[in-house]
């Protein structure tokens, strides 16, 4: 007979995602009870419920995101290790959750946990894609895509519902009845739910992010099966389940493909018919109707329409309410307009969704009709108020007449909605008075700004245990639900023992990073060295290339004067590039052989790093940030909405260098623009350059450090192997140049120099880092939410704590 195992030898057959699996369903148990006891209780008290629709949702990792907000790290910490087991080591195993690109999804992620934490009824609806954003790899110091199969393994965070289950419609025709309209001879997709619990912060509220999966009816194309092609029929299942397949990788650009279009229309559908029952049937568990009045819809119901790729929200409540429920043309448009809000997150011509007329009458056909009957009553409104101004009628339609007929979605959103809101003040006057200027001076009232925000949570206290407990020592932990009592540290910036604590948590994070860069890419890391990063999505206009033409400027004077002290640097770059955006994969290209060159080059030893960080995402961020020292920031003035990685690096201690651009603009407003790296062109001297016309050629005859690192980059310097591989990257940045680069490259290196000078008094730079995270406050997403929340969706925020499961309730 076999000897028994011992505990470790059984422990030993045990996989580590075994175990990951058990930890992740033991906490879930403890959120089962408490999110049953949330749904209960809105439905008892029945509030205004906010539908936050967004395409993305990008949330990372969940496991440690719930201990944290359910309180429970410590004694999971404790049970793991009590089993001989490490916490990280368990939590790595789990696939972030990457279903979204960067920014806007990224921030629809903080939002629902600002909602959850501040106890609003609000519920997060969008797309379950099956493969989220691509998983990156550098081949050859190219980008080579992935599928990102995050599934694979199951997610122990979602519960499916069938029993919700609806039908989504597509192409058919319209018909005009004595009865009403009809959308007949429909292709039919069912959307199954499948819903994943979102706890706030200590407070037992636990809400519900609802993501749809596409299904084939088990109909679907049978009748194929009377001509005996029953195989090919369920194949063909595939086609309806093509829809929620995969993420579309595009960050601010519009790809104008069918299925796009289908993704669009099929979390609007699906999500519009859920929110019309719920609001019928306000009863807990019941499924008969107990409202039928839509006068009150707007009372109880507000949609938030992140960005314009949920615009189809705004037809779709159009004909449900005036072909399924009767309710006359003005009426449902005074209840559809009192509903829906929007917010802008580009200002980028490209970014626009603009769809052919053609493509969308085939695919929607009930839809185009209301889109044209809308616009038609918008272009009288407008003709009544300004007679006779045939281009304002142009510049406002929703249809756009060309070679190709297009729908334009922003102006849909726009006329659709109550309020319309930027993500940072200097956004929101530039929707003001260029984008939406027209329809600005018809509704001013309407047009709002909502500066981003991040959550404390995941960006403080689970990605930076070290620093959120320093502070936690000086001011309590209440800073954890109200960001701006972080203001408390002002009083203790020269305070010695916080400046060697901040100073030492830093070291810590920048050690611990080393380490991980040196097992993931076998470079040895300077941990002393300035720790210099630019993460965020490749795009020419978040002006990866500056760095670049800085950190060539900066080997070029290292090896014309080996023997000069400099301050040493660990540049860090990271993110993914669109897969069909050329520009964007030579950039990658060029920052890996630059790290080639550098790396290698023995006279520059431990001075200069080049690191490429693969396959950046939330993960990762959590890693990178806390251990920055300088966060890059550059984008052209007039371009970034807003950013929430420049607030995610302030709140972790590291130092901004950047322009005027986007939510920079209130940072250093709120820190002090000395307590900044501030430097480059504002939004009106790129105005005035534009009107000028910009010279790229002016600015590489006169400096001659430019002119030789562009040469370098021209001439195979970093590319031996392929001396013209990035000529189009040149060509580009000499004449053809929409973000200015080399405008900005003088001021840029003047600045750099002011961080290096700084760098070299240690005491100093703590100290601005200390009044940069004092300043942060203004950047939680608990403030914006509850901006949101009062302006726009008329509903109050509450700190009331639902009793905890074990609780009887009164």
């Amino acid at each position: 007979m076999a000897k028994p195992l011992t505990d470790s030898e059984k422990r030993k057959q045990i996989s580590v995602r075994d175990y990951y699996f058990a930890l992740a369903h033991t906490v879930r148990d403890h959120l089962v009870g408490r999110w049953i006891r949330t749904q209960q209780h809105y439905y008892e008290r029945d509030p205004k419920r906010i539908y936050y629709l967004s395409l993305e949702f990008y949330m990372g990792r969940t496991l440690q995101n719930t201990m944290v907000n359910l309180g429970l790290q410590n004694a999971c910490d404790e049970a793991i290790y009590q089993l001989g087991l490490d916490l990280e080591e368990l939590e790595e195993i789990e696939e972030d959750a990457g279903l979204g690109n960067g920014g806007l999804g990224r921030l629809a992620a903080c939002f629902l946990d600002s909602m959850a934490t501040l106890g609003l009824a609000a519920y997060g609806y969008g797309i379950r894609y099956e493969f989220g954003i691509f998983n990156q790899k550098i081949v050859n110091g190219w980008q080579v895509e992935e599928a990102d199969d995050w599934l694979r393994y199951g997610n122990p965070w979602e519960k499916a519902r069938p029993e919700y289950m609806l039908p989504v419609h597509f192409y058919g025709r319209v018909e005009h009845t004595p009865e009403g309209v009809k959308w007949l001879d429909t292709q039919v997709v069912l959307a199954m739910p499948y819903d994943t619990p979102v706890p706030g912060y200590k407070n037992n509220t636990v809400n519900t992010m609802r993501l749809w999966s596409a299904k084939a009816p088990n109909d679907f194309n049978l009748h194929d099966f009377n001509t005996g092609g029953y195989i090919e029929a369920v194949l063909d299942r595939n086609l309806a389940e093509n829809i929620s397949r995969v993420l579309y990788p595009n960050d601010n650009f519009f790809e104008g493909k069918e299925l796009r279009l289908k993704q669009e229309y099929f979390v609007v559908a699906a999500t519009l018919q859920d929110i019309v029952r719920r609001f019928k049937s306000s009863k807990f568990g019941c499924r008969d109707p107990v409202r039928t009045c839509f006068e009150i819809f707007p009372d109880k119901v507000a949609i938030q329409l992140n960005d314009t790729h949920p615009a189809l929200a705004i037809p779709e409540l159009m004909r449900i309410l005036v072909d399924v429920e009767k309710v006359d043309w003005d009426k449902a448009w005074e209840i559809t307009r009192k509903t829906c809000a929007y917010t802008n997150h580009t200002v980028l011509p490209e970014a626009l969704e603009r769809w052919p007329v053609s493509m969308f009458g085939q695919l929607l056909p009930r839809h185009l009709d209301i889109i044209y009957a809308i616009n038609q009553r918008h272009l009288d409104q407008v003709a009544a108020l300004f007679p006779g101004d045939v281009d304002r009628l142009r510049r406002m339609s929703v249809i756009e007449e060309g070679d190709c007929k297009r729908i334009n979605m922003a102006h849909l959103c726009v006329i659709g909605s109550h309020a319309v809101n930027g993500v940072a003040r200097i956004h929101s006057e530039i929707v003001k008075h260029s984008v939406f200027k027209d329809f600005y001076e018809l509704e001013p009232e309407k047009f709002q700004n909502k500066t981003n925000g991040i959550t404390p949570r995941r960006w403080l206290l689970l990605c930076n245990p070290g620093l959120a407990d320093t502070i936690m020592e000086k001011i309590g932990e209440g800073f954890l639900t109200d960001l701006s009592q972080l203001k408390k540290l002002l009083p203790l910036v020269n305070d010695e023992a916080l400046i060697r604590e901040v100073a030492q948590v830093k070291q810590e994070n920048k050690l611990k990073f080393s380490a991980f860069l040196e097992k993931e890419y076998k470079v040895r890391i300077n941990p002393s060295s300035m720790f210099d990063v630019h993460v965020k999505r490749i795009h020419e206009y978040k002006r990866q290339l500056l760095n670049c033409l800085h950190i060539v400027t900066l080997y070029n004077r290292i090896k014309k004067d080996p023997a000069k002290a400099c301050v040493p640097r660990t540049v860090i770059i990271g993110g993914k590039a669109a897969p069909g955006y050329h520009m964007a994969k030579m950039i990658i290209k060029l920052v890996t052989s630059i790290g080639e060159v550098v790396n290698h080059d023995p006279v520059v030893g431990n001075r200069l790093k080049v690191i490429f960080l693969e396959n950046y995402r939330v993960s990762l961020a959590e890693k990178v940030i806390p251990a920055a020292d300088l966060s890059q920031q550059i984008s052209t003035a007039g371009t970034e909405a807003s950013g929430t990685g420049n607030m995610k690096f302030m709140l972790n201690g590291a130092l901004t260098i950047g322009t005027m651009d986007g939510a920079n603009v209130e940072m250093a407003e709120e820190a002090g623009a000395e307590n900044l790296f501030i430097f480059g062109l504002r939004v009106e001297d790129v105005q005035a350059l534009d009107q000028k016309g910009y010279n790229a050629q002016e600015y590489y005859n006169r400096l001659p450090e430019l002119r030789q690192a562009v040469d370098q980059i021209r001439d195979g310097f970093f590319s031996p192997q392929q001396p013209d591989c990035f000529k189009d990257i040149v060509n580009m940045l000499l004449y053809h140049d929409r973000f200015k680069v080399f405008a900005d490259y003088e001021a840029y290196l003047a600045c750099q120099a002011q961080v290096d000078q700084l760098y070299q008094n240690p005491k100093e730079w703590t100290k601005k880092v200390i009044r940069n995270i004092a300043c942060s406050g203004k950047f939680s997403s608990d403030r914006t939410i509850t901006e949101y929340a009062r302006d726009i969706w008329g509903v109050e925020p509450s700190d009331l704590q639902i009793p905890t499961p074990h609780v009887p309730k009164d």
